[in-house]
């Protein structure tokens, strides 16, 4: 969807579960940055001379550190800089640059996401813009061609389905809509949500403000990323971490445990703590060859 209010939500149930997609629901982290999002940034940003490494700053960017998960636009960025300053891509004579005009936009856009952008294109004419505009047509257009036909994580549907009629479920991602709707409505699991919220409808920290509609600890988040966790602590929802690598048990841990607790009132505490230290192990903040 493209149009969602928070305020205006309304509560069917006494429950909410927010659950993200790319990583949490669906194994398409791997396929779209590594097929998809990378191509398509060397290419726009001319970066064949070091391909290698801006490999690398990408998979760690996007997959592999703290900030796996974030909006396209700042992963952008976040590479970009990674690769300025390494000291094998200077050593080439390969002169990185940060696009400062998408730096001052992400500054003053809440929404990042095409439609913002293009409007901020036809406003200003701004080359850094267009420049990444045409990035991200290319790589919802790759998405489209290539990302098809993976499934969701096993025991995602059981989850869903013990979840059905029980809480309100949204999709909370910062994954264009066009692309949410059709991976979940090509594996019939849309039929058990209520809305689906990708990235035009805001961060994942402002679609959760939906949580003030329940009582507390009635509100829960699932993500694998650490960007899915603050979102929900900033909203007083109650988190389950998707551990990246660990995917299937972690949703066999959901299904058999986290979810009765949430029901039973038992996941505040002690066990969410437990859930967020393992979580919180899994990621670096630093990349390898800095270390």
């Amino acid at each position: 969807m493209t149009s969602f209010d928070s305020n205006s939500f309304a509560a069917n149930t006494d429950w909410f579960v927010g659950i993200d997609s790319d990583g949490c629901a669906f194994d398409t982290m791997e396929v779209k940055h590594k097929e998809c999002f990378i191509p398509a940034t060397i290419n726009h940003y001319g970066l064949q001379p070091v391909s290698k490494f801006a490999r690398e700053a990408a998979e760690f960017v996007n997959l592999y550190s703290t900030s796996r998960g974030i909006n396209r636009f700042p992963a952008l960025i976040q590479t970009l800089e990674l690769l300025a300053v390494r000291p094998e891509v200077i050593a080439r004579g390969i002169r990185v640059t940060v696009p400062e005009g998408l730096v001052s936009w992400i500054q003053r856009e809440t929404k990042l996401a095409n439609p913002a952008l293009e409007k901020a294109v036809a406003e200003r004419g701004d080359p850094d813009l267009a420049q990444a505009l045409g990035w991200s047509r290319e790589v919802n257009s790759v998405i489209e061609r290539v990302v098809h036909g993976v499934p969701p994580f096993p025991l995602v549907r059981e989850s869903l389905e013990a979840l059905s009629g029980k809480a309100d479920v949204l999709v909370v991602s910062a994954t264009p809509g066009e692309a949410l709707q059709r991976e979940w409505s090509e594996h019939d699991l849309s039929r058990h949500l209520r809305i689906i919220c990708g990235q035009e409808a805001g961060t994942k920290k402002e679609i959760l403000q939906v949580a003030k509609h329940y009582k507390p600890h009635h509100a829960l988040m699932l993500g694998d990323a650490p960007g899915d966790a603050s979102a929900a602590e900033a909203n007083d929802a109650l988190f389950f971490p998707i551990l990246p690598g660990e995917e299937d048990s972690s949703w066999k841990r959901f299904l058999n445990e986290g979810l009765g607790r949430f029901f039973a009132q038992t996941f505040a505490g002690e066990y969410q703590e437990t859930l967020l230290d393992e979580f919180r192990a899994k990621l670096p903040a630093s990349p390898p060859w800095k270390q």
